[in-house]
């Protein structure tokens, strides 16, 4: 079992098993939702995953739901009735331990943004760095 919850904990979710697949997704609808370059999802079926408090909801398209903390804002669950029927993805950085799931592949890929290939390639630092 993990556990997860929202930035000032008004939802938590327990989540049993293992899931499907844990991948970052580089589609702009997900860039856009997270405000970030890439979203990490875990993906599990409804009865595995038991949430505490409930989510605020956004309709992103015809069959996605977008379910999230209405008190911070943290992204949290993602369903697609039509692609993933029965399922929900969990964004794994709401996870409370971030070794869990490492994301075994990237998706949606060609969405993703144009310096990406290189990200790895830049410098990095523990911390900010000094003036």
């Amino acid at each position: 079992m993990v556990t997860g919850r929202c930035q000032c904990g008004a939802i938590h979710y327990e989540a049993q098993g293992e899931p499907v697949y844990s991948a970052l997704c580089h589609c702009s609808d997900c860039r856009k939702s997270a405000g970030a370059p890439m979203v990490g999802w875990a993906l599990f079926p409804d009865g595995q995953v038991t949430i505490s408090g409930v989510p605020a909801q956004y309709r992103s398209s015809d069959n996605v739901v977008r379910e999230f903390c209405g008190t911070c804002g943290t992204g949290l669950f993602y369903r697609n009735g039509a692609t993933f029927p029965g399922m929900v993805d969990i964004q794994t950085a709401t996870l409370d331990d971030q070794s869990a799931f490492p994301p075994g592949i990237h998706v949606q890929y060609a969405e993703a943004a144009p310096w990406m290939d290189k990200a790895h390639e830049l410098p990095k630092f523990d911390r900010y760095p000094q003036a």
